[in-house]
């Protein structure tokens, strides 16, 4: 047992480098695109961010002239974001802002591609900064006519101590598996804070309809559906650091939770193998790694194996998370990736636990097992 351990740490260790390794070397590859002339709309979902308004018009005033319109899309808001933000566009021509025809995300989504006139859909959240050269990173790839859908990265950016700090080295794992698996071409998901889409291409593959019951994954299901129906050179990945999205970190730890358990409850929607295969491998690693504390009680060699284990673990994430970081721009603390080693194994199974049994509140919304139902008309969801 013990030296199955060792071989274990030591090939997760090895398999982190080479997820680097070949996540750096497309990174680095300067792929060329003409830019096209195509027209480009934006779409950001609204739902009770009336404190947020001022600051996102401020920073979307960085790539306006860039866009044809931008499009907010009010998801039954409960407090006065509709009306201050009718008030605080009513002088921007390329503003428009409708009101979702049902309730959830997904619903806000297609209502705003029913409204838009363009080429290309951007998606993105009301909390996001974007760079003045974001729109232009994003639309080169599509110059290739293959090509109906890119992702693009996203990090985030809040207050100093551990829970940023956690949630950026979380990001940077999220980053690091997506975009490995476009270059494998077998893509598992992507973020709808920072996606572009052809509008064709959402029409031909029907949009949401067939998963628009589950609260979450309007852009993991709608990449999967393009990948599956287009084939595999349809999507791409934009690695460049002139496309990063920057998205606000949550600033307690129970909002964090339910943001995760909202996006790892859609599990049981996947159609595919390699992505149930994926999940409950993850799931299982983090077992394996609590199982090792049992070593502690097995004397001196026992303690030994413990820490060669978890230093392999904290190696192995590090030079990984690390590179990915770098490349971006971004430098954590050594003990930043110490603690979210350590914490890593019991924050994955608490978010495991509550995406299969666990009740949760999103936006002021009460949710049970992550499906959309509407009761009676009220915005009420269960199974």
């Amino acid at each position: 047992m013990l030296s199955f351990y060792l071989i274990g740490a030591f090939v997760y260790c090895l398999f982190l480098v080479y997820l680097r390794v070949k996540w750096i070397s497309e990174a680095a590859q300067d792929r060329y695109f003409d830019q096209p002339q195509l027209t480009a709309g934006l779409l950001i979902p609204v739902r009770n961010e009336s404190p947020n308004l001022d600051r996102m018009l401020c920073l979307l005033g960085k790539i306006e002239e860039e866009l044809e319109e931008i499009i907010f899309i009010d998801d039954q808001s409960e407090d006065d974001t509709f009306e201050r933000l009718q008030e605080l566009i009513k002088n921007r021509k390329s503003y428009k802002l409708i009101r979702s025809t049902g309730s959830g995300k997904k619903a806000a989504l297609q209502s705003g591609v029913a409204a838009a006139n363009t080429d290309l859909i951007l998606t993105s959240d009301a909390d996001c900064q974007w760079r003045s050269t974001w729109l232009e990173q994003m639309k080169a790839p599509f110059s290739d006519s293959s090509i109906q859908l890119v992702a693009g990265p996203v990090l985030t950016e809040g207050d100093d101590g551990f829970l940023a700090d956690f949630q950026l080295l979380d990001w940077a794992s999220i980053l690091l598996l997506t975009g490995f698996s476009f270059v494998k071409k077998k893509p598992l998901m992507c973020s709808g804070a920072n996606l572009a889409f052809r509008k064709s291409a959402f029409l031909k593959v029907g949009g949401y309809a067939g998963n628009e019951h589950w609260l979450s994954g309007d852009d993991e299901f709608l990449l999967k559906k393009i990948h599956q129906f287009f084939g595999k050179e349809s999507t791409h990945y934009q690695f460049k650091k002139e496309a990063l999205v920057r998205t606000q970190s949550e600033t307690i730890w129970q909002a964090f939770f339910n943001q995760r358990i909202r996006w790892a409850g859609k599990w049981r929607a996947h159609q595919s193998l390699s992505h149930l295969l994926a999940s409950v491998t993850v799931f299982l690693l983090q077992l394996v790694w609590l199982g090792s504390i049992l070593f502690l009680f097995e004397g001196i060699l026992g303690w030994a194996y413990f820490f060669t284990i978890w230093a392999l673990k904290y190696l192995g994430e590090k030079f990984s998370l690390g590179g990915i970081l770098e490349y971006y721009g971004e430098k954590p603390s050594e003990s930043a990736f110490l603690w979210t080693s350590l914490f890593h194994p019991f924050y994955s199974l608490r978010i495991g636990f509550g995406a299969i049994f666990g009740n949760y509140s999103w936006k002021g919304r009460s949710i049970r097992g992550n499906v959309n139902f509407e009761v009676n008309g009220t915005d009420r969801r269960g199974i």
